[in-house]
């Protein structure tokens, strides 16, 4: 981890403490705002962070072209991240909202409603310029590139999610914070249920669409298809047909389209207002065929390198001379 970007690693293990803090702050503080423990917010913003912050920092090491640009854009990175969490603490441990608080009363807020604001773009923007540079070289064998690229994809479409339903679903309100006082709202989490009425922990809306869904699978698609990488990679000691590079690139691809698909029909699903947990027949059949065509393309290249491995190894076998 010598060669990892330092300033990364730090926002990581920040960001890992901050969890271990909020867990105890669920132990020990009943506040709640909207029915949802106050520390709840902090420690999930605190784990997706402390796993992108860390894939971020191994990810940057990697880089042969752009290393410098690469250094200075995860550290902007990094302290906009740090700056955005802290912000969200600090409402959350005074006992009231941070994204999409309007009220201009209180100065607290005033002063970290704009580091939350322009943290979100700071990061998309970061974001958007590490997957740019990733795109441009080779940073490892096909299947590992594969997965970085498709999993930074994946995670800068995530990030642009909620930017998209912060501006076309508008839900200005009041609601209450956890000291009772009546706080002007301009936006929220659900999509046809505003305050979400949520699942246990990830607070996602049980009665209406929530954009926080597809956000978090995009945003964490890249921790998923390098865990799948790396399982290709062990099995490819005691399998044959899994020891041609070209072979996990093909696997690896088949699952970035399945997960892709599961990211489209998620948000495909909270567009129209449908909790996830309550699908219709419409979200149910297109899961279907997410399911059917990754099998489909995942058995094809399955059938095709078993087939094939035979063949090349009767072409690998050296020639015995003939003798008479």
């Amino acid at each position: 981890m010598k060669s990892w970007h330092r300033p990364l690693l730090l926002c990581a293990a920040l960001m890992f403490v901050l969890t271990l803090v909020c867990g105890v702050g669920l132990v020990i503080d009943g506040r709640t705002l909207l029915g949802e423990p106050v520390w709840v917010k902090p420690l999930k913003f605190g784990f997706a962070f402390a796993l992108y912050a860390g894939t971020l920092a191994w990810l940057l090491s990697k880089l042969t072209k752009g290393k410098r640009l690469g250094w200075w854009v995860g550290t902007v990175f990094a302290a906009a991240a740090t700056a955005e969490v802290g912000a969200i603490t600090t409402q959350a441990a005074r006992g009231t909202f941070s994204h999409f608080n309007a009220d201009q009363s209180d100065p607290v807020t005033l002063t970290l409603v704009p580091i939350l604001t322009s943290g979100v773009m700071i990061i998309l923007i970061a974001q958007l310029i590490i997957a740019i540079t990733v795109l441009i070289q080779r940073t490892a064998g096909p299947a590992l590139t594969r997965a970085i690229r498709a999993g930074l994809g994946l995670a800068t479409a995530g990030m642009l999610i909620p930017v998209y339903w912060m501006v076309t679903d508008v839900h200005p309100r009041t609601v209450t914070d956890a000291s009772g006082a009546r706080i002007p709202m301009y936006q929220g989490h659900g999509i046809g249920d505003p305050d979400g009425h949520g699942m246990p922990l990830t607070n996602w809306s049980v009665t209406g669409g929530d954009f926080r869904v597809p956000h978090f699978f995009a945003l964490h698609g890249i921790q998923a298809l390098l865990v799948v990488t790396a399982i290709l990679a062990a099995l490819a000691a005691r399998v044959a047909w899994l020891r041609d590079e070209r072979v996990r690139a093909r696997l690896v691809g088949g699952a970035a389209l399945g997960y892709t698909g599961l990211v489209a029909v998620v948000t495909w699903q909270a567009g129209r207002g449908q909790s996830l947990i309550h699908p219709d027949t419409a979200t149910l059949a297109a899961f279907a065929a997410v399911v059917l065509i990754t099998t489909l393309t995942t058995t094809w290249t399955i059938l095709a390198a078993r087939h094939a491995t035979p063949e090349a190894a009767a072409e690998a076998e050296p020639r015995q001379p003939v003798t008479l």
